[in-house]
């Protein structure tokens, strides 16, 4: 039976392959990739917020935690929900499950002009 010790030893005995600059080159352009989805990711979850505090007159603080609830409760990721209410802003349509949680967080009522 090989021991734990033994183990650790037989695997420092043979060190993982050196990286090719190739994959210097691959491994840094994937997380160059992950990065900017990022990047994008945040600026359309940071509009979504802005058009909550608009309409609901919050603080920041407060339009982040209407956001995550409405992502929460219509089991829809927070990504998706933040994309629906920037395109709410721009076009005057929002789904009804989305419209429906907003309306009950900010306690707005459909005279807003919140139109599915």
């Amino acid at each position: 039976m090989t021991s734990e010790a033994d183990t650790t030893q037989q695997l420092s005995q043979h060190p993982a392959p050196p990286e090719t600059s190739m994959d210097t080159v691959l491994r840094l352009e994937d997380e160059n990739l992950q990065l900017k989805k990022a990047v994008r990711s945040h600026a359309v979850v940071d509009q979504a917020i802005g058009v909550i505090l608009a309409v609901g007159q919050l603080t920041p603080d407060q339009g982040w935690d209407v956001l995550r609830s409405t992502s929460q409760n219509t089991n829809i990721k927070l990504r998706h929900v933040a994309e629906l209410i920037v395109d709410w802003a721009r076009t005057g349509q929002l789904p009804t499950e989305i419209r429906s949680q907003l309306e009950q967080q900010l306690g707005l009522d459909s005279a807003m002009g919140m139109r599915e």
